[in-house]
């Protein structure tokens, strides 16, 4: 026999809501916008109530110094190559006031998957995340990725994610479903409750 323990709307009290680099790089008339970047954020936002107190935002910024690989990247996006206070690396709305009121924390840093030691002090070695936010093909896939393989649970909400196009988005969804049990996908916050619940073994 076993106890299902569960939170608001179903959601269980493990998890944490990750939502990533909802910038303002990302929108507009940027290089780098998103298609579809309205219809993600307005998934995010039917989430945030049900993660009061376990959400954690991240933004993507570049590095003072491209390395490597990073140098000839950036050679092709040199407009990004600015501080990270500058206002193109800013949450947008409602988001930035969200993170200000809540006093959630938000992780910076200059690789597209945000898997990492800023990341693990916020939610733990092997925590429960709630990925949303973009792109899917991008930081949301190198995130997830990386994460499962550490040992975190990941779920991936579709309708709070969005893509460099709408086929990249789908493909991007479909490498993260090979990756099951690992990574779950589910398409909308309405199907959350049901593929998130944290079943306790009883004595």
């Amino acid at each position: 026999m076993s106890t299902t323990i569960t939170d608001v709307d179903g959601v269980p009290d493990d998890a944490w809501l990750v939502v990533i680099d909802v910038q303002q790089v990302f929108t507009g008339d940027s290089p780098w916008a998103t298609p579809r970047f309205d219809h993600a954020t307005a998934g995010i936002e039917r989430l945030l109530p049900w993660f009061t107190g376990r959400t954690v935002f991240t933004r993507f910024v570049a590095p003072e110094h491209p390395q490597g690989a990073w140098v000839p990247y950036y050679r092709d996006w040199s407009f990004a190559l600015r501080p990270d206070t500058d206002p193109l690396w800013d949450l947008t709305e409602p988001f930035a006031s969200a993170a200000a009121d809540r006093r959630d924390p938000v992780v910076t840093a200059t690789t597209f998957g945000k898997w990492g030691t800023s990341l693990r002090s916020v939610v733990g070695d092997h925590p429960h995340l709630v990925l949303t936010g973009v792109s899917t093909d991008c930081c949301v896939l190198s995130t997830a990725l990386a994460a499962a393989d550490a040992g975190a649970r990941v779920t991936v909400v579709a309708e709070a994610c969005a893509g460099a196009s709408d086929e990249d988005h789908e493909r991007a969804l479909a490498a993260m479903r090979l990756y099951a049990p690992l990574i779950t996908v589910v398409d909308s916050a309405a199907d959350l409750s049901a593929s998130t619940e944290r079943v306790i073994p009883s004595a």
